[in-house]
């Protein structure tokens, strides 16, 4: 993998779970990083504590991506700080696991918020730091094309997410920035705690060809991946990470 120094990174929920991990790793190859947390401040502390160990600088800013004006402040934050920035990974997510009928209006608005306006937002401020070209990578999620039970919102608003993918693909080429998602299947994180049906999704793992569920690592590998130019001619790709359980199930 080629080396980060001196790269600026942006990635949005970096305190726990895959977010830290992609932090880490691009922190391991030399990035510097910047990221975000909205609730729990001495998890996010911690996290800032691993990655400032690999001799990289690390930013950590408060932000609730529900709140347009939030992301507005956390970018005259990171243009406060640095010229320049080369990558960002919209990770971050939130929703309300229920079924459609059981939805509210709110529960709508504050999905599709986190889940697709923010990234919008946030890539096209990004784009404007990205002197030299960069990087957007989104996380998806299979849920996006398969309907899973109690996902019908995070599912349609990251089937929205990878439709902006596809069309910043397109206008943000000229500037030299590469737009891709990654459909993740079934992690290991804290986020499963919310479903009800957490125990039938962690043995889903006996489905897959590989043996194994995905993990965050793998997450994080693929992400580094796609930006460097090995990958220059991947664009507004939504690439399936999930040891082809997909093709099973």
């Amino acid at each position: 993998m080629e080396n980060f120094k001196n790269k600026t990174v942006i990635v949005t929920g970096g305190s726990r779970g895959i977010g830290k991990t992609i932090c880490i790793e691009f922190a391991k190859l030399g990035a510097n990083v910047i990221f975000n947390y909205a609730r729990n401040h001495n998890e996010a502390k911690k996290t800032k504590e691993e990655i400032i160990k690999y001799g990289v600088t690390c930013e950590v800013i408060k932000c609730n991506l529900n709140d347009s004006e939030q992301i507005n402040n956390f970018f005259t934050e990171i243009e406060s700080k640095y010229k320049s920035i080369d990558i960002l990974v919209n990770n971050a997510a939130s929703g309300v696991n229920k079924k459609s009928y059981e939805l509210e209006i709110k529960h709508w608005d504050w999905t599709y918020n986190i889940n697709a306006k923010a990234p919008w937002l946030l890539s096209i401020k990004s784009s404007k730091l990205m002197k030299n070209g960069g990087s957007i990578i989104n996380i998806s999620s299979l849920g996006s094309q398969k309907v899973l039970p109690n996902y019908f919102l995070v599912g349609t608003s990251k089937a929205s997410l990878e439709a902006i993918t596809k069309y910043l693909a397109v206008e943000l080429a000229d500037k030299n920035i590469s737009v891709n998602a990654i459909s993740a299947g079934i992690v290991e994180t804290e986020a499963l705690n919310s479903f009800p049906n957490k125990d039938e999704m962690l043995n889903s793992k006996k489905q897959n060809p590989v043996g194994r569920s995905v993990n965050t690592v793998d997450i994080a590998n693929l992400v580094l991946f796609l930006c460097t130019q090995k990958s220059e001619m991947i664009r507004g790709q939504t690439i399936v990470l999930d040891g082809g359980y997909n093709l099973t199930t």
